[in-house]
């Protein structure tokens, strides 16, 4: 995709291959087992297992339709990221991830903002995701920042790829859509 966008931030940048290891533990850290329980965005609760391997990133980075974006502390050590994927006429939006113990700082809004003007700049009508729907804290979030339900619905992948569901999931669609240039 488009990696030679300049975000305005210079804590903000694209992932690389070297970043594996670090995105890795990132999102696995904030999303299952105890330690993403710091963050309220914990997902321990409902899937046991891993939420990313450094396969699935690698296929993610590498991707031509495709970007992780991740946003740095002072010390260049990755604190948030989300990855991004054209689907023309929207940017799809996923595994928005940000460090447990950062959470609620303001961390979230920054990065979905820097995602919502790379799709701008992209052409893009609009950012599209989907969320389990039983997760109505975040859910909530989202639409405070001007998400809205689609009223769409699509099933939890049976494979494990994203973990082992603990009850029945389901994913709801969420759009916003985007001023045009």
């Amino acid at each position: 995709m488009h990696t030679h966008y300049q975000f305005p931030d210079p804590t903000f940048r694209f992932a690389q291959l070297s970043d594996l290891l670090a995105l890795e533990q990132l999102v696995n850290s904030a999303y299952r087992g105890e330690s993403s329980r710091k963050g309220w965005t914990t997902e321990a609760d409902l899937l046991d297992g891993i939420r990313t391997t450094q396969q699935q990133l690698t296929e993610q980075i590498t991707a031509d339709d495709s970007v992780m974006l991740v946003i740095t502390d002072t010390n260049d050590a990755i604190i948030a990221c989300v990855y991004l994927q054209d689907k023309e006429p929207v940017l799809y939006l996923g595994m928005l991830t940000v460090q447990p113990n950062l959470q609620g700082a303001g961390t979230g809004k920054k990065l979905l903002a820097a995602s919502e003007a790379y799709a701008k700049w992209l052409g893009r009508t609009g950012i599209q995701m989907t969320v389990i729907s039983v997760r109505h804290e975040l859910i909530a979030w989202y639409q405070r920042r001007g998400y809205r339900l689609t009223g769409k619905k699509m099933p939890f992948p049976k494979h494990l790829a994203l973990g082992i569901p603990k009850q029945s999931l389901e994913f709801l669609v969420l759009e916003k859509n985007l001023p045009s240039q």
